[in-house]
């Protein structure tokens, strides 16, 4: 089910699916990514972990149609690598994903031919241990109201499905919760008059 509000992905981490092929070594890892620093950061985490790795190529689709993409050879001819990783992720029609093939040079070259059949087979292969799920966008919403209508807010969260990730009570209550984007509007609207500052 893909809408304006839904996306494909894994629904986690997947690490150490490993290949070989003419002495080199093939590692594979897939993570389920929201945002560039994240990303980032599973990329240098992966580079301290294989630090005499010759090469760490990688593709991600982020963004709910995978707009944001990109697709690295790392030092491997071009189109050999990351290209082939990245049509993994359209053929599994996932976005928000990162994958990353590290290789250990094992002293055969493989030829560009072989590299491409290589770097995707270990993309596949990773995917293929993946659960594949879909998500709805959510965003975070701050509410605030006196606590008089604090029963009939947590009412209306809870029908709408909405998931309270904070609660403070100070002079007025405020909850911080995370809402599906599709039912946004609607609920907003049935809180109404009950929040502060609307």
């Amino acid at each position: 089910m893909e809408s304006s509000y839904s996306y494909n992905t894994i629904d986690g981490p997947i690490l150490d699916v490993i290949l070989k092929e003419k002495g080199s070594k093939f590692i594979s890892y897939a993570y389920p990514v929201l945002d560039e620093e994240q990303l980032k950061q599973r990329l240098e985490e992966i580079k301290s972990l294989h630090p005499k790795a010759t090469h760490h190529c990688y593709a991600f689709r982020l963004g709910l149609k995978g707009e944001n993409y990109r697709a690295n050879d790392d030092g491997e001819p071009s189109g050999s690598a990351g290209l082939p990783i990245y049509n993994q992720l359209l053929r599994h029609n996932i976005t928000n994903v990162l994958l990353i093939v590290v290789r250990y040079y094992g002293g055969t070259k493989l030829g560009v031919g072989g590299l491409v059949k290589v770097y995707k087979e270990s993309a596949k292969q990773i995917l293929d241990y993946a659960q594949i799920v879909t998500k709805e966008l959510e965003k975070t919403l701050i509410l605030e109201f006196d606590f008089g209508y604090q029963n009939q807010i947590f009412t209306l969260l809870n029908k709408f499905n909405a998931k309270v990730v904070d609660f403070h009570s100070t002079t007025y209550g405020r909850i911080k919760a995370l809402v599906r984007l599709k039912v946004e509007n609607e609920m907003m609207q049935a809180l109404g008059g009950m929040l502060k500052n609307r």
